[in-house]
């Protein structure tokens, strides 16, 4: 689809044009399937976690088709807060609103072999999370200074590696299987390999959509192969389509409402990582799209969308949302800056969430083939993280924060005994190393004006330096 069959120059660069429907549906269609896969994998993750997701006897197994409604249909109504806008509420900009995996390190350990009854905490957090992360918006400017390059980058590729097991465990067969002789079979690793496979090779060698929906190509591929090896029956597949409605509403407080201080504070705390996630976006789009900086009204309106979608999406057993990220290059891609392509994707993003049976066709793929895509996902958040921090003036005093910082965070996560004795708000929050990692890099950051000198470092660094073009300067900027 060629640009100028579209619009001129200036409609493509105008947030306000509205192509021909007939090139504005697909068009809008195609935002929907580049973050589908990411959108629905975090309600999985949780519902792993919690006790009653893939691969497991829990009788509450179809509460999995539920959290998969709520994510598709809070993601679009988060959209359409963007796009369409409501009062100060919304950038007014193509910003694609979906499931938070920046989140996932908290909610993981407060659902954690709970079951359906942990999620009154989860969704108390989000709610409360919510409205915090709206009121964000008022000051937002204000804060970005607290949060450079270092700390960003620190948080990001933290998150990516506390979510790379999980790719793992899903791809050796799902954590019900550790311990039984099927569990790291040949037949499950090779399911989740013909994923990754079908999408690096979307990634390298397609080109438009065929590489922007790589991963959700590399899952249609690796359930065909479940299918063709048995993994999956027809069976399975028809079953589930026939036990799941036709049309089905969001019930509110479905899951209850619980205080708890572990969520609320966490949510809150990870409410200033995704904020300025948002404001990246939001400064991406404006830039790359219309070829000018993003407005404060635009970044303010983006912050209270970002929070008011959660907060709504948690009283009805919604996730988090925050803007996406790989929408963003997709405008790019398109050269089409309308918003009103973006609502038509929202729209259709509803919609698929009211059909259970939807979801009833995303329950059935086999955990293997889910943990390829996992894989590749949670492996780019990693990657992300590691893109953010190349922008750091990696002097020696940045090295020693994010030295300490990295330390404590991973070391907490890899090892959670070590904090047997601490209470359980304490606990569950820093077993996550994400929050004690973020907490430790702003600090510093904040506290530690000078450079230090190469010999302060050389003791205890074993005799490895880095030797980035930021490791000379002798300023300490971020």
């Amino acid at each position: 689809m060629s640009h100028s069959s579209i619009g001129t120059a200036e409609q493509l660069r105008d947030p306000n044009f509205t192509p021909p429907m007939h090139k504005a549906i697909p068009l809008g269609i195609q935002h929907v399937l580049a973050m589908f896969v990411s959108n629905v994998t975090p309600a999985i993750i949780i519902a792993g976690a919690a006790g009653f997701g893939f691969g497991s006897n829990s009788p509450d197994f179809p509460e999995l088709l539920y959290l998969i409604q709520m994510s598709m249909v809070f993601a679009g109504i988060a959209t359409l807060l963007q796009t369409v806008t409501l009062g100060p509420v919304g950038a007014g900009l193509p910003i694609v609103q979906g499931t938070s995996f920046a989140f996932l390190p908290i909610m993981i350990p407060l659902v954690a072999g709970k079951g359906v009854d942990g999620l009154a905490a989860l969704f108390g957090g989000v709610i409360i999370g919510g409205v915090f992360h709206a009121a964000l918006g008022l000051f937002i400017g204000k804060i970005r200074f607290a949060l450079p390059p270092l700390v960003t980058g620190l948080v990001v590729t933290m998150i990516g590696l506390a979510l790379v097991k999980v790719g793992i465990q899903y791809a050796a067969g799902g954590v019900p299987a550790i311990g039984k002789p099927e569990y790291g079979s040949l037949l499950n690793w090779s399911a989740a390999l013909v994923v990754i496979v079908v999408t690096l090779g979307l990634k390298f060698f397609a080109r438009g959509m065929l590489s922007i929906s790589a991963v959700l190509l590399g899952l249609i591929v690796g359930y065909l192969f479940a299918l063709a090896t048995g993994m999956l029956t027809f069976g399975t597949i028809s079953g589930s389509w026939s036990n799941a409605a036709v049309f089905a509403l969001p019930q509110p407080f479905k899951y209850g409402f619980e205080f708890s201080l572990a969520a609320v504070i966490g949510f809150c705390l990870m409410a200033f990582v995704s904020a300025v996630e948002t404001v990246g976006d939001v400064s991406g789009i404006a830039k790359g799209g219309a070829g000018r900086e993003a407005t404060d009204k635009e970044i303010a309106g983006a912050t209270y969308a970002d929070g008011i979608g959660t907060a709504i999406a948690g009283f009805f057993g919604g996730l988090p949302n925050t803007s996406f990220s790989q929408n963003v290059g997709l405008i790019a891609m398109t050269g089409v800056m309308s918003r009103h392509v973006v609502t038509i994707g929202a729209i259709f993003l509803i919609v698929c969430g009211l059909i259970p049976k939807v979801g009833s066709v995303i329950r059935t793929v086999p955990i293997e083939v889910l943990g390829g895509g996992v894989i590749v996902m949670f492996g780019m958040v990693v990657a992300a993280g590691i893109s953010m921090l190349s922008d750091v003036n990696w002097n020696r005093r940045n090295m020693v924060i994010f030295a300490i910082s990295l330390s404590i965070g991973l070391g907490l996560q890899l090892e959670p005994g070590a904090l047997q004795h601490v209470p359980d708000t304490a606990r569950i929050l820093l077993t996550s190393g994400l929050l004690p990692a973020a907490a430790i890099a702003i600090v510093l950051n904040l506290v530690l004006p000078q450079d230090l000198s190469g010999e302060s470092t050389e003791e205890v660094s074993g005799g490895l330096a880095g030797h980035g073009k930021g490791s000379l300067p002798k300023d300490g900027a971020a």
